[in-house]
């Protein structure tokens, strides 16, 4: 009886396990998520400081807070990629004001649908956003603001088709019908027709006849292109570009947003990056200083160079 009551006591163990295990085959394939996430941020900062240097030249200080959030869903045949890029930074020198350097809020997000997992095109739509956070000036003159947040902002919405080379950590992506929306949320920047909406109109006397419109819309082709491969060990390289095309205002006439870094692993939170970013945009008329008045010029090539060294840090 006792050895029969230990043998039923084993054999309830056993499918009691058996059971157990069947579960988690049968469970763990629906638990397991399709989604990715990234999280990176950092804060880089660069210093110079002068004691009776007998070249000269001024102190000054320099600070970049950035974030990278990255969610990317894929399954199959289908990939969502989500991103958000952030940045701000600020440079003081000696006898001169607080100044920006940097000013970004970006989101991207592309959905895309190929009919096979051989394939590496995609079927794709892309939506993206970008804005600043606070107001930019054409310095020394900080009375009056050139650029507001959401003045401007633009959106781009389109659909088209998107080449992803995983191996080679390169992605393209084509659209021959792109909505491009630029919005001047402040009416003053507005009635003088910043990046490219339609001005105020006036009387003879400077009476206000109509107001500035506060958006512009335009339909074109959008072509971008993203590309990252490690050069050496612990040595990184990202270029980035976009070109857009208005069909009906100067079709040719191109935009273009080309971004290129280089990132220098030290540690897993100590990294250095080179950078350069490159803007034209048609409708973008730079601002000049003479004689203490803001005067509009033709649109010029922007360029910025960043170098900077700092920490980071990665989480989920």
């Amino acid at each position: 009886m006792r050895l029969f009551f230990k043998s039923s006591v084993f054999v309830l163990l056993f499918l009691s396990q058996l059971s157990f295990s069947q579960l988690i085959q049968t469970k763990l394939p629906d638990t397991i998520s399709h989604w990715e996430q990234k999280n990176v941020v950092g804060f880089d900062i660069s210093q110079i400081a002068f004691m009776n240097w007998n070249a000269g030249g001024n102190s000054s200080v320099s600070g970049l807070l950035k974030g990278n959030f990255v969610r990317k869903y894929s399954n199959n045949n289908i990939k969502w990629l989500n991103e958000l890029i952030v940045r701000y930074g600020v440079n003081k020198q000696d006898g001169v004001e607080l100044r920006k350097t940097d000013d970004t809020f970006q989101v991207n997000s592309t959905f895309g649908y190929r009919k096979d997992t051989i394939s590496n095109w995609y079927h794709s739509a892309k939506f993206n956003f970008n804005t600043q956070f606070t107001n930019g000036y054409s310095y020394p003159n900080t009375d009056k603001a050139i650029s507001k947040l959401f003045a401007p902002a633009y959106i781009f919405l389109g659909i088209g088709a998107e080449y992803v080379n995983k191996e080679k950590k390169l992605t393209v992506y084509l659209s021959p019908l792109t909505q491009k929306t630029t919005l001047v949320l402040d009416q003053t920047l507005a009635n003088q027709g910043a990046f490219g909406v339609d001005k105020a109109s006036y009387d003879v006397d400077g009476n206000l006849i109509s107001k500035g419109k506060k958006s512009r819309t335009e339909l074109g082709v959008l072509v971008t292109s993203g590309y990252k491969k490690e050069l050496w060990k612990n040595i990184t390289f990202e270029n980035r570009m976009s070109l857009y095309s208005d069909y009906i205002n100067n079709f040719g006439n191109i935009d273009m947003d080309w971004q290129m870094q280089l990132d220098l692993i030290v540690n897993e939170y100590v990294r250095a990056n080179i950078g350069t970013h490159l803007i034209y945009d048609d409708d973008i008329k730079a601002k000049e200083e003479f004689a203490g008045e803001q005067i509009t010029v033709g649109p010029k090539v922007q360029l910025k160079q960043m170098l900077g060294i700092g920490l980071v840090y990665n989480f989920k």
